[in-house]
């Protein structure tokens, strides 16, 4: 599903591009086969170019799946099940493989889940942005499950509810997830142009991201009353802030090193984290009313922990395909990719540190 923010503001509309099938002319999103020994994911992409005309990283993780039924040639009509997998769209080619057979256009969220036939797919276009979201599943009890290994007393929890808030915490969140955003986009262009402007701008992304969090740590000592606990906002900030500065490492390194090219396995895990950092992003403004929010925001934390556990697979092929291929002859370039595959694991294991810590808040405050 490709797609695309309209603007930088954290709360920027989505839009999502379909195309028209070549047979019935209705609007459905790029899909195909993959080729024997394929990854889906890899599959999904080459599909988006050659029907959309599209370019960019897509995430390893599917959003979800629906089922439609398609017809055979020779008539049959077969049910098919089609993963949908997540591609922030960075380049759109002038011309196509399929552009004489298809048109492509671009829809909001809304518009999108209108304009296509199946209604599952119809719902994983709406859980895709923060103001449509309408739940395809939903999780009865884990909520409340959890809850009770909360440390905060439930009485507590009411009663500050009730009282006023000072500061401006939550407008704190959002401008460093819009660094945190910044940053990991111009960390998955970095590897997949190589070219030395985004290393700079990550830099500048995390020395951004490092006056707000000095900001952030000011105000909580100096107001009396803080939405949520002390501890529990020093500890998300510090997570994303540790997301941000583990970009800026990877980078750096890959400066030092002077990498130019990057494995697919890198690559796979550069897309985790740029949609990590856009689900952080929609995560930030729902904290202002957890009460209300609160399943939603299970929602997002739980994909981020998805794709860390998928991020954590990826690291460990990509780590034993360097080591076959050039561990044996090139020890120095194996000892690079090793490096630069923790840097990445690490930003992702910030990104489940962020989501662990959105959890805790939900417990004690939804």
């Amino acid at each position: 599903m490709p797609y695309r923010t309209e603007g930088s503001a954290i709360d920027a509309p989505v839009r999502v591009l379909l195309v028209t099938s070549r047979d019935s002319g209705r609007w459905v999103i790029p899909k195909g086969n993959p080729e024997p020994g394929m990854p889906q994911h890899t599959a999904a992409a080459i599909e988006a170019e050659e029907e959309a005309g599209v370019r960019g990283l897509v995430c390893p993780l599917p959003l979800g799946s629906f089922r439609y039924r398609k017809k055979r040639r020779n008539g049959a009509a077969l049910m098919i099940d089609v993963d949908v997998f997540p591609l922030a769209v960075n380049q759109e080619l002038a011309a196509w493989k399929e552009q004489g057979e298809r048109e492509r256009r671009w829809f909001s969220l809304a518009e999108a889940a209108a304009a296509v036939d199946e209604a599952d797919l119809a719902d994983l276009i709406r859980s895709f942005g923060p103001a449509e979201f309408r739940a395809a599943t939903q999780r009865n009890g884990l909520l409340t499950a959890v809850a009770r290994k909360s440390k905060v007393h439930t009485m507590f929890a009411w009663f500050q509810r009730l009282l006023p808030r000072t500061g401006n915490f939550f407008e704190m969140f959002e401008a460093h997830a819009r660094t945190v955003v910044a940053g990991a986009d111009a960390l998955a262009r970095l590897l997949q142009d190589g070219s030395p402007d985004h290393i700079r701008e990550v830099i500048e992304r995390e020395h951004d991201a490092d006056e707000i969090i000095r900001e952030m740590l000011r105000t909580v000592r100096e107001t009396f009353l803080t939405p949520f606990d002390r501890g529990a906002i020093t500890s998300l900030i510090g997570a994303m802030d540790d997301a941000i500065d583990e970009m800026q490492a990877a980078v750096q390194a890959i400066d030092l090193y002077e990498v130019t090219d990057f494995e697919q396995e890198m690559k796979d895990m550069a897309a985790i984290i740029v949609d990590a950092a856009r689900l952080t992003a929609e995560a930030m403004p729902l904290l202002r009313d957890v009460g209300r929010n609160g399943a939603r925001l299970h929602e997002l934390t739980e994909r981020i922990v998805r794709m860390e556990s998928r991020a954590d697979e990826i690291h460990a092929e990509g780590l034993k395909k360097a080591f076959k291929s050039i561990g044996p002859s090139d020890p120095l370039q194996f000892a690079v990719n090793r490096e630069l595959y923790k840097h990445l694991e690490r930003i992702v294991d910030a990104f489940e540190d962020v989501a662990n810590e959105i959890d805790g808040i939900v417990i004690d405050h939804a």
